[in-house]
């Protein structure tokens, strides 16, 4: 059973006009998809975050633990470090991850944190 969601917008523009080509987002799909998930990490795509004036958007949850929406993703360089980050979202019993252990791009580009449901 995962112990994390990994949602990624695959909608995203990125603020690019994107006419005939794949969007960013569903860019950063594929290569979370290509590089393997982590043990306990689901990936979906989702057709919005609301997040397009920050896009790439991935957001993680799970149940009984804080959520987050990060932004400004690279669809193919930062898709390592999400995943990085999406195992240790995975591990953490609450979602708090420690600062230090969370990758950069998840230190620096978090939109929001949303509390775990009761």
């Amino acid at each position: 059973m995962p112990r994390a969601v990994l949602h990624v917008c695959t909608t995203c523009r990125r603020g690019d006009p994107v006419e005939d080509a794949p969007r960013p987002g569903a860019l950063l799909l594929a290569a979370l998809q290509a590089e393997g998930l982590p043990e306990g990490v689901e990936l979906r795509g989702v057709e919005c975050l609301s997040a397009c004036s920050n896009g790439c958007a991935v957001a993680l949850s799970a149940a009984g633990k804080w959520s987050y929406v990060y932004g400004n993703l690279d669809p193919v360089l930062h898709a390592p470090a999400i995943l990085e980050g999406a195992a240790a979202y995975a591990q953490a019993a609450d979602g708090l991850v420690p600062w230090r252990q969370r990758p950069e791009i998840f230190r620096k580009q978090s939109l929001a944190r949303i509390p775990p449901q009761e």
